[in-house]
């Protein structure tokens, strides 16, 4: 990728995604832009992900805690805010380790396993697992670590306008999401299950990440933004969680190996996820994958959850609705559930969630 790209890549990240949720990333990426050298090291990387600069730098500090970078990265310990030294700091410290950083940002790419994220789609998923009657299989489609198929052993307390909670899932849980939940014009509070009984959990992904693995646990936490502390409190507990009953996860393509990842659940009533994963998928493919799924609904019960982009999932079995295209500009998805009878999608859009999963805003049935 060329310099000039890398360097509007780091600019769109420090504006678009970072603004006003992480200052030291924001800080970092800004500058990063207007620097040949540094922003150089992502000329390598696989797509030119701007967050691959930073998560190398995060895994680096990890390996080093002692340096003074550290004391910028609250998930090490540090508690500098972004002040003058931060800058020339981060520089020397990632030209010091070139070599490194580049083999980081050419071999690795930026997981995400957002265990917040579990909060938005519970409610798709316990609306499912209620019409199934009984136990379901849960499959995740780009699991990575597979983090997110826990979810029925998660604890959830929605906070909603006007003091009421929705509580759901196990009450001693190991694993705790708040979510705050607002109801759009006309909506009214969902009636949630509040329990999912999971019989099988598969995970298909193109490199799935062993959790159990500290090399890999630790890049996925590198991943996470540095001063997002609740984010990685939720991944260290997600993961241990997960030591205790780790479920399968199948490496495959998503849309070629769909069947087979399916086939290894059993023959319970099936949840299909997906969480911002679409999005990575030509269009093509994305319109494959959800044939896919159509075939797989004619030889069992099958539901689709999704937390995707309007334009990557919904889109393809409720079309025309253009009001539910909340990506642009905010990061939000759209909460769906899909199920098919007789061959015809019979999708409803449930709501619009946050990029972090921690607020969601319920929409007319």
């Amino acid at each position: 990728m060329r310099l000039d790209e890398v360097k509007q890549r780091l600019r769109e990240f420090a504006a678009g995604q970072a603004a006003g949720v992480s200052p030291l990333y924001e800080h970092l990426a800004t500058k990063a832009a207007e620097d040949g050298e540094v922003a150089g090291l992502l000329t390598q990387a696989s797509g030119g992900a701007p967050e691959l600069l930073l998560a190398a730098a995060h895994r680096l500090v990890q390996a080093d805690p002692i340096h003074p970078l550290s004391r910028y990265y609250p998930s090490l310990g540090g508690f500098d805010g972004v002040d003058g030294a931060t800058w020339p700091t981060f520089r020397e410290f990632v030209l010091e380790r070139a070599d490194k950083v580049r083999a980081l940002v050419a071999a690795r790419h930026i997981e995400t396993n957002e265990v917040s994220r579990a909060a938005g789609l519970y409610p798709a998923v316990a609306m499912a697992a209620k019409q199934a009657k009984g136990k379901v299989a849960l499959l995740e489609i780009g699991c990575s670590a597979g983090l997110l198929l826990g979810l029925d052993k998660f604890g959830y307390r929605y906070q909603c306008d006007g003091g009421e909670q929705l509580l759901a899932g196990p009450a001693k849980a190991a694993v705790g999401l708040h979510c705050a939940l607002d109801l759009g014009p006309g909506a009214v509070l969902p009636k949630l299950p509040k329990k999912v009984t999971a019989g099988a959990k598969v995970g298909l992904d193109r490199a799935p990440l062993d959790v159990s693995d500290e090399d890999e646990l630790a890049w996925l936490e590198a991943c996470v933004w540095a001063d997002q502390l609740d984010r990685i409190r939720l991944l260290r507990a997600a993961a241990a969680a997960q030591r205790k009953g780790t479920p399968e996860l199948v490496e495959g393509d998503a849309v070629d190996d769909l069947a087979a990842a399916a086939a290894r659940t059993g023959d319970l009533p099936l949840v299909v996820l997906t969480s911002r994963t679409l999005a990575h998928l030509e269009q093509e493919r994305r319109a494959a994958f959800v044939e896919g799924l159509a075939k797989l609904a004619a030889g069992r019960p099958l539901w689709w959850a999704s937390d995707e982009p309007y334009e990557a999932a919904l889109s393809h079995v409720l079309p025309g609705r253009p009001d539910l295209n909340f990506f642009d500009g905010t990061g939000q998805c759209t909460l769906g559930l899909v199920s098919w009878r007789e061959g015809d999608p019979e999708a409803k859009a449930l709501a619009q969630t946050s990029r972090f999963g921690n607020r969601m805003t319920w929409l007319v049935a």
